[in-house]
């Protein structure tokens, strides 16, 4: 066979090909624990970040880690509101995965039926929440995920509420495709201060009407205290962003579980 012959060329095409394979096969494989260790990390940053406890330090692994000790994660039955507890649900609350359960039959339920539409069929039975506690142990936020469909993509996020569980402390999306300059502004930090302090609904927790949202034009009066100015050129997304935070506040999300923890805490008014 001649060196430079057609064989010879896709026999060696082919032998490099297969060594290649192999050594992409074996990167991903050997780089998925750091891979997951990341994903941990950047949604533990969002997590802080929407509770507004970073300060002004960098975090780094080392920082988030020891911020990470005054959170406590709970896995939440969003139909009964009720913690879940370790072997007592058809899920491992160590090893459980809220998007994988969002597309399994056997661990999602329809969000239709809702009167919020985050654009998506189905959500997880369970979701985790978050409980940051002050120096005295006390409960001081709960950190909830949030997520639902924008103008291209779905947007994941964090929901920050101070301890009396009706007021915003922040709020950060961490994941989105949504058109850089437009929608994409969800992360514009200046975007997301604009949620701090107002009111989820118009009365307290146990009150089923939510108040706070998106409005196109800038709020006025009354409605200050409860709605954010539209993202200019993505009403859309900012409609999504009006649907998707209402969902997860209301019975078709964690509002049962909030009214539980506030009925735990001494009522509505816990913390004031």
């Amino acid at each position: 066979m001649q060196r430079d012959s057609m064989a010879n060329t896709f026999v060696v095409a082919f032998v490099l090909c297969g060594i290649c394979s192999l050594f992409v096969s074996a990167a991903a494989v050997g780089l998925k624990p750091y891979q997951d260790k990341n994903k941990a990390l950047d949604v533990q940053k969002n997590i802080i970040a929407a509770a507004g406890i970073a300060g002004d330090q960098p975090l780094t692994a080392k920082r988030v880690e020891e911020l990470f000790k005054s959170i406590d994660q709970k896995l939440i039955d969003l139909e009964t509101g009720d913690y879940v507890e370790e072997g007592k649900a058809k899920v491992s609350v160590k090893t459980y995965d809220p998007r994988k359960a969002a597309k399994d039959p056997n661990l999602n339920a329809p969000t239709k039926g809702s009167a919020f539409d985050i654009g998506i069929g189905a959500r997880e039975k369970y979701a985790f929440a978050y409980l940051v506690k002050d120096d005295k142990g006390e409960l001081a936020q709960v950190v909830l995920p949030i997520y639902g469909k924008g103008l291209w993509s779905t947007m994941y996020g964090f929901l920050a509420l101070e301890k009396d569980l009706k007021t915003v402390k922040g709020i950060t999306f961490y994941e989105h495709g949504e058109t850089p300059g437009l929608g994409g502004e969800i992360e514009n930090p200046r975007w997301k201060s604009s949620w701090s302090g107002k009111k989820v609904y118009d009365g307290d927790v146990n009150d089923t009407n939510i108040a706070f949202g998106v409005k196109k034009g800038s709020p006025e009066g009354d409605e200050k205290q409860y709605l954010v100015d539209g993202l200019s050129g993505a009403t859309i997304t900012s409609r999504g962003v009006d649907q998707l935070l209402k969902y997860w506040v209301s019975d078709s999300g964690f509002g049962k579980f909030l009214k539980k923890l506030s009925a735990s805490q001494g009522g509505s008014n816990v913390g004031a």
